[in-house]
């Protein structure tokens, strides 16, 4: 059981860390609005990563190519959305606002619909951690638990630490703050134009 625990946590670690849609929400909404405001959207994947774990397990190493091609137009869509609000924001942006009404209930919300329209997640659910939870649940559904224990524990801490670090970031002054949450509409911006991208020409 052990040994599916720990490939868990890497498999978690190595989820959030790679640069994508949704770590870049997170670091947008945490310049933007303050660690306190984004932490607990680190929580999002355990509830969008539920129906995709589902649904990547009834297709397993078969997602049909047009689902492939429509995640990626409405993930493109909806990052493009957020890069407008990240670049409104860095626009915007006035130090002497400290905080604003935004609620948390909302931010939550945005980060679970852009992490379900993200393809990254169906793909990895069905071609790299799948597989290997599906082996695991075989062998009995205790190292199957274990697994998902290990990478989610593991992908939730990685992204507070995440949100932490960015949000001490804002403590080195306005400029600085501003100049972040400008790259991060860039990113995000750049995001959408590639997911959108691969959705109209079509996935390998």
């Amino acid at each position: 059981m052990w040994l599916y625990i720990v490939q868990g946590i890497g498999y978690g670690f190595a989820a959030a860390v790679q640069p994508g849609p949704f770590q870049t929400y997170l670091i947008s909404q945490t310049l933007s609005k303050g660690w306190k405001r984004t932490l607990p959207a680190a929580l999002v994947p355990l509830v969008s990563d539920g129906p995709i774990i589902a649904l990547c397990l009834l297709v397993l190493s078969q997602v049909p190519a047009w689902l492939q091609r429509f995640l990626y137009i409405a993930g493109g869509s909806f990052i493009l959305y957020l890069a407008y609000g990240a670049y409104r924001a860095w626009k915007d942006f006035d130090l002497n606002i400290s905080s604003t009404e935004s609620d948390t209930h909302q931010g939550f919300l945005k980060a679970a619909l852009i992490n379900m329209l993200n393809p990254n997640p169906y793909i990895y659910w069905t071609l790299v951690t799948g597989p290997i939870l599906l082996a695991s649940w075989r062998e009995t559904p205790t190292h199957g638990v274990g697994f998902l224990a290990g990478f989610f524990v593991s992908l939730i801490f990685s992204l507070s630490v995440i949100i932490l670090v960015f949000g001490n970031a804002r403590r080195l002054g306005p400029k600085v703050n501003r100049a972040l949450l400008g790259i991060s509409a860039i990113a995000l911006f750049c995001f959408s134009l590639y997911q959108l991208w691969q959705g109209m020409m079509g996935t390998s």
